[in-house]
């Protein structure tokens, strides 16, 4: 199941709380973006063991900006990130971004 994160301090949490997880950087108004997001929300129903978030770029600007910043991605929407320990340990954007590509990295990371 999605879930959808706004703030820096809801990120935090997630970086203490969840040992694996990924998130997507999700644009409102791009339609690859609308592509992707449909293929993460096929991998997270097929995947319910791994945590799955996402947050919209316009809603969530200062988050998304702050996670480009911090790890040092150059930010892309839309843009899968693989999370492990709190660090980014994959990530992918555009038309890479799907069910094969984030099962292949979740299970090799």
């Amino acid at each position: 199941m999605l879930k959808k994160i706004d703030t820096i301090e809801q990120f935090e949490e997630l970086r203490k709380t969840e040992g694996k997880f990924y998130l997507l950087k999700h644009s409102l108004t791009c339609p690859i973006s609308l592509e992707a997001y449909k293929e993460y929300e096929k991998f997270a129903g097929n995947n319910e063991e791994i945590p799955t978030y996402y947050l919209a770029v316009q809603d969530s600007r200062p988050l998304s900006t702050e996670i480009a910043e911090r790890f040092e991605i150059k930010h892309e929407s839309p843009q899968a990130i693989l999370f492990s320990e709190g660090k980014p340990l994959w990530n992918a954007s555009h038309w890479k971004i799907t069910n094969r590509s984030l099962a292949e990295a979740s299970s090799e990371k």
